[in-house]
């Protein structure tokens, strides 16, 4: 069973301010409401801990491998239960630039095995507004931090 939860924003700021702020882990919890605390060095194979803090709901710590890291398009890391199959989470930033400077972000999840059955659709809409939340706590950031280097505004 797989359940993909995706969100998309517009931000007006440049591609590398976009990045500078989504692969700082260490400023996280200065912004960030939906991942509340980030740590480890961003380099593929590693595991980083993770705090999240969904809507309604006390912080969960994950210790999630990083997939894939391509500086200024994507970071995607796999956190897992400890029995294979049971359930898992990808969890993707896609960074796009657009003709005119300004950046698309996917903020996607896909969730795969078996409890994924058991968990309701209300959950599932409770991890989407948290990254709409987070999506829109970027974009405010980066638009107020970094417009005055966006010339094409």
């Amino acid at each position: 069973m797989e359940v993909v939860v995706e969100t998309e924003i517009a931000i007006r700021a440049p591609l590398d301010h976009v990045w500078e702020i989504l692969s700082d882990f260490s400023r996280y919890g200065e912004w960030n409401p939906l991942i509340v605390r980030a740590e480890g060095p961003l380099i593929r194979g590693n595991r980083i801990a993770i705090s999240v803090r969904m809507p309604e709901r006390e912080p969960m710590n994950f210790h999630p491998t990083l997939l894939a890291l391509e500086e200024k398009k994507e970071i995607r890391w796999l956190g897992s239960l400890a029995v294979p199959g049971l359930f898992s989470g990808e969890h993707a930033f896609v960074l796009t630039e657009r003709a005119d400077g300004s950046m698309h972000l996917v903020h996607r999840e896909r969730f795969r095995g078996f409890l994924v059955l058991l968990l309701s659709r209300r959950w599932f809409e409770r991890v989407r507004h948290g990254f709409e939340a987070m999506n829109e706590a970027l974009k405010a950031r980066a638009e107020k931090d970094g417009v005055e280097s966006f010339r094409k505004w």
